[in-house]
């Protein structure tokens, strides 16, 4: 008797190949697959802002991207000894404002010279409950940001009544999804983008607000992909929720894809998203990366040297086969 019903997404038309960028953005089911692709070698920029989870903050880092805003004092606040921005993740905090500033805009910075020349955007939409600012003059600090109803990446910490938490209906994700396309395209008119939805459960929205935040960005979606050459869908939600379908699958918390299940989906994606050639070389980068992890019994023997030596003569023929990709590193862990 067969207990589980295997799902297997549809292969995309056009497929990422190792000579292309991506940029990746959304919430942090997009760093579990960013960290395998550039683990394969593929030229990745994650998330310039950190993690962000609503679509009205993605949407609105991938316009400053775009535009190459400069944030300046009056775009941070000061809360728990630290500097802060409403449109980041905590990791730009930093008890001193030019320091917090600096990572910031070195980040934007980055992210707009990639993206003008990246082949494939990837967003991961999180949940479409949003938190707006309430009554942001009674945040203390020196310096205040923000206007009353602004959408936030990020609450810092900050009490739970400086904000209104709403869910987003689909129109006005659609709105915001298909605004930010239309400025995209203009910047970068040959760039593909790739739709998912992250798998992790908000559970602390509810069960039933989960349900309905998750159905709200799905539809949204596929309203802008169904009929668009240059956006693509992959079922990352759906292989979790509906493939596997177990909680033997997720993380203690039991709202996190567990180690098994992001495996499972990263080989699904690898499938259907990257093109044969690359699925060759990553193959080779596999036995590459397997020999780093090898932990020798005596670094100083002649067949650990031997190892070494092997293990450079492969990567020094993988370099000169593939100049597109840097193996600096792994040249120096072998000499």
């Amino acid at each position: 008797m067969n207990f589980h019903l295997e799902f297997t997404p549809k292969s995309f038309a056009t497929k990422i190949s190792h000579h292309q960028k991506l940029l990746l953005i959304g919430s942090c089911f997009t760093e579990n697959i960013g960290t395998k692709l550039k683990h394969h070698k593929f030229e990745v920029l994650e998330n310039p802002n950190g993690i962000l989870f609503n679509p009205i903050s993605i949407t609105k880092s991938i316009t400053a991207y775009i535009g190459n805003k400069e944030y300046d004092e009056t775009d941070l606040f000061y809360q728990n000894e630290c500097w802060n921005s409403w449109e980041h993740h905590s990791r730009f905090s930093h008890p001193d404002k030019e320091q917090c500033l600096q990572g910031i805009n070195q980040s934007h910075q980055q992210a707009h010279a990639f993206l003008k020349n990246t082949d494939w955007l990837m967003i991961t939409l999180g949940s479409a409950f949003a938190y707006t600012l309430n009554f942001p003059d009674s945040i203390p600090g020196e310096n205040r940001s923000g206007a009353d109803g602004d959408v936030v990446a990020n609450c810092h910490k900050v009490p739970t009544d400086k904000f209104n938490k709403k869910l987003l209906k689909q129109d006005e994700i659609l709105i915001a999804l298909q605004q930010m396309l239309d400025n995209l395209l203009i910047f970068n008119a040959t760039i593909k983008v790739i739709f998912t939805i992250s798998p992790v459960r908000h559970l602390r929205d509810g069960f039933v607000e989960n349900n309905r935040s998750k159905a709200a960005l799905i539809q949204a979606v596929h309203s802008l992909v169904d009929n668009a050459k240059n956006l693509f869908y992959f079922p990352a939600y759906e292989l979790v929720i509906d493939d596997l379908r177990d909680y033997r699958f997720y993380a203690e918390d039991m709202v996190h894809p567990n180690y098994a299940a992001t495996n499972y989906v990263w080989d699904k994606f690898v499938a259907a998203c990257i093109d044969e050639p690359s699925q060759k070389l990553m193959k080779e980068i596999n036995t590459i990366n397997a020999a780093k992890s090898h932990k020798p019994f005596n670094p100083t023997s002649e067949q650990h040297k031997k190892f070494l030596q092997l293990n450079l003569e492969r990567v020094n023929e993988l370099s000169k086969q593939h100049t597109y990709i840097n193996f600096e590193e792994e040249k120096k862990y072998f000499k």
